[in-house]
């Protein structure tokens, strides 16, 4: 099972591990692309702090991530696990794993960035600021950027398994399964359903639903559940308590979409 995972805007600090060594990243084929980010991103945030604000869509009160991001390579790295926080990552909590659980997170887990495409959680990066979004001056979108290069690499990540994409739509534009890996692609959706005036009704709760999608992987890595493909999957999140309704695709190749619906919020 591989599990994509947006990133959180918000992250720990660096810590004062060893800097970064961009070649010790997993998915090693997304090597070059990352250091024409690093390097754009470095020479942007080291040479012009107005403009960095400016392209990265930070306040007046995050200047200081721009200075995190010229000393990117110089900077200490820590597990990603570590590094990102957030509502997703505080639900998931990998540091409360137990070991045979946080093997599994180490082998299933990544979590896709703007700036390093993707990593799993055991590699070991810097703290810094670019979100998917992004258009550095001299390679546009990173969402376009990231394409060619994830559509080479990411098949091979995913195996021959299921993948569970838990990703937001920002981060889901620099790779998009096709083929035979979409057929065992499961996408999922957190609908809130309440009551009113003797009708139920539906909603997105976008806070809840990272939390849920959190406990959801957390839920999987502890119990040892090892899906096969989206039909399994259905069963695993049933059998963890979770009400899922399914929609198989209507033709091959292309993703399930599951809705896993909650009558509480926390």
């Amino acid at each position: 099972m591989l599990v994509l995972l947006p990133p959180s805007e918000g992250k720990a600090p660096s810590g004062r591990g060893a800097p970064l060594k961009p070649e010790s990243l997993a998915l090693p084929g997304l090597t070059a692309a990352r250091q024409a980010v690093l390097d754009e991103l470095v020479e942007l945030c080291a040479a012009d702090e107005d403009k960095a604000r400016e392209v990265l869509g930070l306040s007046e009160g995050l200047r200081g991530e721009v200075a995190k991001n010229a000393a990117l390579r110089m900077a200490g790295a820590r597990p990603a696990g570590e590094i990102y926080t957030g509502v997703l990552y505080d639900a998931l909590d990998l540091a409360s794993l137990d070991p045979a659980a946080k093997r599994r997170a180490n082998r299933s887990l990544l979590v896709f960035s703007g700036l390093w495409g993707a990593v799993r959680v055991g590699d070991r990066i810097p703290s810094y600021r670019c979100s998917m979004g992004v258009k550095l001056p001299g390679l546009g979108a990173l969402s376009g950027h990231w394409r060619a290069p994830m559509a080479a690499a990411l098949p091979e990540a995913a195996g021959d398994g299921l993948v569970l994409d838990l990703r937001s739509s920002a981060y889901a534009a620099a790779w998009k399964p096709k083929g035979e890996v979409a057929g065992r692609t499961a996408t999922v959706r957190v609908l809130h359903a309440q009551v009113v005036d003797g009708v139920e009704k539906r909603s997105v709760v976008s806070h809840f639903n990272k939390a849920t999608k959190g406990r959801i992987v957390r839920a999987l890595l502890t119990s040892g559940a090892a899906p096969k493909d989206p039909a399994e999957l259905v069963v695993a999140l049933r059998d963890l308590g979770y009400t899922v309704e399914a929609e198989a695709p209507a033709r091959a190749g292309r993703a399930w979409a599951l809705d896993v619906v909650v009558t509480e919020i926390h």
